[in-house]
């Protein structure tokens, strides 16, 4: 009878031949754990900077959105987000609580839901000026090294992305 090591490396000759393989299952290793570690401690970093603004990180991410341009419609903001429409129901409705935001339907498209800043909307942009410069120094990073970090991660989503919609077209 073999053992289970024996059964592996025998069941994958190139790990076998291969030892710097034989540690990538270690936890240290992998780009899912850094990335999930990652984006916890970036966005519990931002909430004491956003917090002041009456923002969380997830309405943030909306009200950016809206300061690009508004109006735009739910289906619009949750494709710049790369979120569910759904999921952007309870964001709009707390931020239109807020009094940051309006929601109405679109003109001659009753099934379509306009988002527009109100004038409290548009004037927290002035306080958010400050905020990817008081990030960069929390996290004590430069401007440079964000761009870096943004480009690598973007590349990242987009292949993410692509693999997700080459198994979909798989299973289609």
């Amino acid at each position: 009878m073999s053992t289970s090591t024996e059964q592996h490396t025998s069941a994958t000759p190139e790990r076998a031949e291969n030892p710097e393989h034989q540690d990538d299952l270690l936890l240290e290793r992998q780009l899912c754990f850094a990335l999930s570690v990652a984006s916890r401690s970036v966005v519990a970093a931002y909430r004491p900077v956003l917090e002041p603004m009456g923002l969380t990180h997830p309405q943030y991410l909306v009200m950016l959105a809206l300061w690009e341009r508004s109006p735009r419609t739910v289906r619009d903001v949750s494709d710049a987000l790369l979120l569910e429409p759904a999921t952007m129901t309870p964001l709009l409705k707390r931020l239109e609580e807020a009094g940051l935001v309006t929601r109405s339907r679109q003109a001659g498209n009753e099934r379509a839901l306009d988002v527009a800043l109100t004038p409290s909307g548009k004037a927290l942009r002035e306080k958010a000026l400050a905020v990817p410069g008081t990030m960069m120094a929390r996290l004590g990073i430069t401007r440079e090294d964000a761009e870096d970090l943004h480009r690598s991660m973007m590349k990242l989503i987009a292949a993410a992305q692509a693999s997700r919609d080459g198994d979909s077209a798989k299973r289609g």
